[in-house]
């Protein structure tokens, strides 16, 4: 067990039921990307009267909190603040009933529907945890709370707004995500732990005309199915078996009404991939098969690309993972597991690759025991309302205290190891 967890179980006991109410009420109040103002401003204000250095608005509503505590290490922890354009249906008595303005203008429902309102509570508590037993390690501590994740914007924006200047440069960058399995355990793995994520959107251009005149048009319909069909060969037939790639058209739109045949067409699509290599091919075989397609159609101009989201992989240092997993094995035993890599996408590695240092992600269980033991056993886990489910929700207890204890395992591993005197 390390010296952080034993110097603060108590600790940890008492703080639960306030972050247990800090949860929920960021849960009934979610913002959308790179909009969390409200949130960013509890957290500010949480933390400031802890003796940290504070820093608002980094890229646009992110918040630093750094606190120096003698000689030692520097450990970032990260965790994100946005919520999804999305409404709830947990039925919880603090479920979400918010909405708002995205960013076209367009009113939606918005929640907590990927479990970051979790991960703001979780950082929000060892902030005030590390700040309260300072005797118990030494170095610096950077927590950082970043918006945007869901959009692949919020690490980039904050990067590109200094920080590599601004702050101090970490000797590692710690991150961890609720996700389903059994609350109370732990999933961590040493190198790739999630997918590299590409989305895009492609504009098919023809020529319209009336649904009774098909020989006057160039009908982009036709071409945007024929795309979309031929688009999911490139996995089926152009990548190896013993590779992995994930390739989904989300959106088809075109025309206005069933006799008009219209100007053009959009396909919006979003790659999975798990290797540089893969997904290097696979992008410019997207591009190639929507070029020729078009060719095949006659269509009047090439198609235009726009780019709506770019994730680079997380692939976990293996030597930091080892010192983590160490920690986690020493404090919960069997309850850490080896998880397999997960085709999600997140832009925690934005942080790590721009200031070319070591970093690691893990999992933290959200699922109720029971409910997940039953459904392993039925062999129906799919069924479990997953991250952006409007049914996605958490059980508290004891996710919310498992989400402390690791992280402060993790923090511990670098700022307080087992040789260090307490």
């Amino acid at each position: 067990m390390s010296t952080l967890i034993e110097t603060m179980t108590g600790a940890i006991d008492a703080l639960l039921p306030g972050l247990e109410a800090i949860y929920k009420d960021l849960h009934q109040h979610p913002e959308l990307s790179m909009q969390e103002v409200r949130t960013a401003q509890i957290v500010a204000d949480y933390v400031e009267p802890l003796g940290y250095e504070v820093s608002r608005n980094v890229g646009v509503t992110g918040v630093v909190a750094v606190l120096r505590n003698g000689v030692g290490p520097t450990v970032m922890l990260r965790a994100d603040m946005d919520a999804l354009p999305m409404a709830e249906a947990t039925g919880l008595p603090y479920a979400s009933t918010v909405s708002a303005k995205d960013e076209d203008g367009v009113e939606v429902g918005v929640a907590h529907s990927c479990g970051h309102d979790m991960h703001v509570t979780w950082l929000m508590g060892i902030a005030r945890l590390m700040a309260e037993h300072r005797h118990a390690w030494h170095g610096t501590l950077m927590a950082v709370f970043q918006p945007g994740e869901e959009v692949a914007r919020g690490a980039r924006s904050m990067m590109d707004d200094g920080m590599a200047r601004r702050f101090p440069k970490p000797d590692v960058i710690l991150g961890q995500h609720v996700m389903v399995g059994a609350a109370g355990t732990v999933g961590c793995r040493s190198g790739t732990i999630l997918s590299a994520g590409d989305s895009l959107k492609v504009k098919l251009f023809g020529r319209g005309s009336h649904g009774s005149q098909p020989q006057t048009s160039i009908d982009p319909v036709i071409m945007a199915a024929s795309t979309t069909l031929r688009l999911q060969t490139i996995v089926s037939r152009e990548i190896s078996p013993r590779d992995s790639a994930v390739l989904t058209v989300g959106a088809l739109q075109a025309g206005t009404k069933e006799n008009i045949i219209p100007d053009d067409a959009t396909l919006k699509l979003n790659v999975r991939t798990f290797d540089e290599d893969v997904r290097d091919y696979m992008l410019g075989a997207i591009r190639r098969i929507c070029c020729a397609e078009c060719a095949a159609s006659n269509a009047p101009r090439d198609p235009e690309f726009t780019t709506l989201s770019s994730y680079p992989l997380t692939v976990n240092d293996a030597a930091t993972h080892e010192r983590l997993l160490a920690a986690f094995e020493a404090h919960f035993g069997e309850r850490v597991y080896e998880t397999q890599p997960a085709a999600a996408s997140e832009d925690f590695s934005v942080f790590g690759r721009e200031w070319d240092v070591p970093y690691a992600f893990w999992f933290v269980g959200g699922t109720d025991p029971e409910v997940f033991r039953h459904a392993v056993a039925a062999k129906r886990v799919n069924e479990i309302p997953s991250n952006h489910s409007p049914k996605f929700a958490p059980v508290i207890d004891p996710t919310l205290r498992t989400g402390l204890e690791a992280m402060l395992c993790a923090a511990g591993a670098w700022l307080a190891p087992h040789d260090a005197a307490a």
